[in-house]
């Protein structure tokens, strides 16, 4: 079994590598094709569009529609090549000894292939597996959120996610985050011979 879904897993990988979706691009030719690879197996997915329709995020459900399954996420976007000294074409796997070379590699498609691969087992689960695959996460993981939404409103409770980014084989539980926060301080303006009837909002701000 083993042997069937690495070479299973192989296979898939050479398939989404040779998509060109760095996040200037389109993805939905990606998307497209893992649609129809699902729906080979019986699986039916959901897309979510961006905005402007030419992308799109997708989540898929396999096993028991019953909560405390888990998701598995990944991005379908990869970084560009442009400028890069290349020795082999990016968009196509290279073999050289025990290592496979192309954009998108580790950073996420082996992932996701490895995920697909797996979709024949996760339909015996007695927890469902659920498949999240989003847009443009190197430009500021624009796709997530309404892939998150989406599954939030649509899918059992999951008990956890897994995302697949290259850790060197180490568990990381946690990640360094973002909070960006707008706000208004107000004052009261006084003419500059008379600043004890005024109150600076630079002062308080400072403060």
């Amino acid at each position: 079994m083993t042997k069937m879904l690495t070479k299973s897993a192989l296979a898939l990988f050479d398939s989404l590598i040779a998509f060109d979706t760095t996040s200037r691009n389109s993805n939905l030719k990606l998307i497209e094709w893992i649609e129809s690879y699902l729906d080979g197996h019986g699986v039916s997915s959901h897309r979510v569009a961006s905005p402007d329709g030419s992308k799109a995020s997708l989540h898929a459900s396999i096993g028991p529609a019953v909560e405390g399954g888990i998701i598995l996420s990944g991005h379908s976007d990869v970084v560009p090549v442009d400028g890069q000294n290349w020795s082999s074409d990016p968009f196509a796997v290279t073999r050289r000894g025990d290592r496979l070379y192309g954009r998108g590699t580790c950073d996420m498609k082996g992932f996701i292939a490895l995920a697909l691969a797996g979709v024949p087992l996760f339909k015996d689960g007695k927890r469902p597996v659920h498949l999240a695959i989003s847009y443009d996460e190197e430009v500021g993981c624009l796709g997530a959120p309404a892939l998150i939404a989406d599954i939030a409103s649509q899918l059992p409770t999951p008990a956890m996610a897994i995302v697949g980014e290259p850790t060197m084989m180490k568990v990381v539980t946690g990640h360094k985050g973002i909070t960006v926060h707008t706000v208004e301080v107000l004052g009261h303006e006084a003419h500059s011979s008379l600043t004890h009837l005024g109150v600076s909002a630079n002062m308080i701000a400072v403060e």
